[in-house]
């Protein structure tokens, strides 16, 4: 008779006990299941207690106990519970994915890997996971420090009034908030302190930055999450690129996986020796690695895999801090007397005002610049998902830049591209798979071409109208585009940036279209934005 019943370890953890009269036949199955271990002495498997594993025993028609019976009977109805009324105390409405993501999350004890492709809202289903469990606080979330600013927002924006500290720099201090977001390269520096709070849940976002092995970083991840119950890791690159990227976020959400690092790194990784040392950033078996991880801790989605459930544009506003506080605090403090002496709108005489315009693209250049190395790395920090992406900006300098710093993989059009160069760079973003970027100037690039290569655009600054930011947003979303389009807005917080994205938000429903269908011009919202500044003083 096949049986599978509940026991607990020597360590006290709920195990699935597997008995069964001898054939070959079961035991290759067996031997399939994630995380089982067979046990000489007694003649019999164990594996993790998990409802997959539970279920899959179940249709191999191995009789359950009374236990793991109610076990089913308990998932089933808290799985129910969550698809039709939600999650307690989240601020907002999941989509259908984001909800079995959730439901994953659940079935495997907060220990999972996340690993749906860029835009599918990962940190929105680890958030729910957290606001489903209230009682599992602290909660650390690791990322690179690019995204901490928006982990935050996200945080506030989902979750019911979560208590939030960001650490910055590596001088140490007690921390008492419930959620502490903190960036991968100083957590070396903090992780003796992190692991006094007894932390229940560790998020860690792009966890492919813990690739390398002997970093500090993963040395430190790694330690931080040796004590910490539920583990989290979130990451949209895809895994038969480079398998070794994953490997250590793999063995911290379940050690037992792939036992021997050796043996994966050459199994997967198509471990080669180059004369010099061994190199693994090779790919091998691929799909066997996939079915695994699938079979065991990750659930991954593509944006065609959900397109019915997802809107045709999703937009991000993701909040960056300036490297350069004190000299655009400065200028904005001038911005400021100079209002307050000519009396602010009247001053500007209806935007036409030279000096008005003079001193605003002094702000605006300032917070460009005091966000620029963060744009950059948020940059390469998408690229690592191997899609192509669609950058906007303003100012020359800022496209120099980002040219300067992809030169063999991106194409531009700004005002000093020909005809003919323009058009080549759409044909070479289009259809060349190693030109991954396309980086436009709003006014020169936002109308009259396709980028349909990419059903992802980011703006690093805005044009002055909601319909100028709409269009060149639209590059993507033209025909021929079967993805939804992600539309990512990085702003510069406490900023002329920040003031000028929410007005450009305010004056239009969606982003999409002007309020009421019609534009807005230049001059309404050069005037708003003296007034702003004039009505916080």
């Amino acid at each position: 008779m096949k049986t599978a019943s509940l026991v607990a370890n020597s360590k006290g953890e709920k195990r699935i006990k597997i008995s069964f009269p001898y054939d070959t036949e079961e035991i290759l199955k067996i031997r399939d299941i994630p995380g089982r271990t067979y046990h000489k002495e007694n003649h019999c498997w164990s594996a993790p207690l998990f409802v997959d594993t539970v279920n899959t025993l179940k249709d191999w028609n191995y009789s359950l106990c009374d236990k793991l019976q109610v076990f089913i009977q308990k998932v089933d109805e808290k799985t129910l519970a969550i698809q039709k009324i939600g999650i307690p105390g989240l601020k907002g409405t999941l989509y259908p994915f984001q909800n079995e993501g959730v439901i994953f999350l659940e079935n495997h004890k907060g220990r999972a890997l996340i690993a749906d492709e860029m835009g599918l809202g990962k940190t929105i289903q680890a958030l729910a996971y957290a606001q489903l469990h209230p009682e599992l606080t602290p909660i650390i979330i690791v990322c690179p420090a690019s995204l901490k600013l928006n982990w935050a927002k996200e945080c506030k924006q989902w979750m019911e009034d979560p208590q939030i500290e960001i650490l910055s720099g590596t001088k140490i201090h007690k921390t008492t908030k419930d959620i502490i977001i903190i960036n991968y390269d100083i957590l070396f520096a903090w992780v003796g302190q992190l692991r006094k709070i007894d932390a229940k849940i560790i998020i860690l976002d792009e966890a492919h930055y813990t690739k390398t092995s002997n970093a500090k970083r993963t040395k430190a991840t790694k330690m931080l999450a040796k004590t910490i119950p539920h583990i989290i890791a979130l990451s949209g690159t895809p895994i038969v690129n480079k398998p070794i990227e994953i490997y250590n976020a793999v063995k911290m959400i379940d050690p037992e996986l792939f036992p021997n690092r050796w043996h994966y790194y050459k199994y997967y990784c198509n471990a080669k020796h180059n004369g010099f040392g061994w190199d693994f950033n090779g790919a091998s078996h691929t799909s066997e690695l996939h079915d695994k991880l699938k079979k065991s801790l990750m659930i991954r989605r593509l944006k065609k895999d959900v397109l019915p459930d997802l809107p045709d544009k999703i937009r991000s506003f993701v909040p960056i801090e300036i490297s350069n506080k004190y000299d655009y605090k400065e200028a904005e403090t001038d911005f400021i007397k100079w209002i307050e002496k000519e009396k602010g709108l009247e001053a500007a005489e209806k935007a036409k005002n030279a000096e008005a315009f003079s001193k605003i693209e002094n702000l605006k250049q300032l917070a460009v610049k005091g966000k620029m190395k963060q744009c950059i790395n948020w940059i390469e920090d998408f690229l690592t998902s191997d899609q192509k992406l669609v950058v906007f900006a303003t100012h020359k300098f800022v496209i120099e830049k980002l040219m300067e710093t992809f030169p063999d993989i991106a194409v531009k059009i700004d005002g000093s591209v020909s005809s003919e160069n323009r058009q080549k760079a759409v044909d070479d973003f289009q259809n060349k798979e190693e030109i991954k970027l396309f980086i436009g100037n709003i006014q020169a690039a936002g109308v009259g071409i396709t980028l349909t290569a990419s059903s992802n655009v980011v703006f690093i600054e805005f044009p002055w109208s909601p319909g100028l930011l709409n269009q060149a947003g639209d590059r993507c979303h033209r025909i021929g585009q079967k993805d939804a389009v992600n539309i990512y807005y990085l702003y510069a917080i406490n900023t002329i940036d920040e003031k000028v994205i929410k007005m450009l938000h305010k004056k239009s429903i969606t982003v999409d279209q002007v309020l009421n269908g019609e534009e807005s011009d230049d001059t309404t919202t050069f005037q708003e934005l003296i007034n702003s500044f004039k009505n916080e003083n």
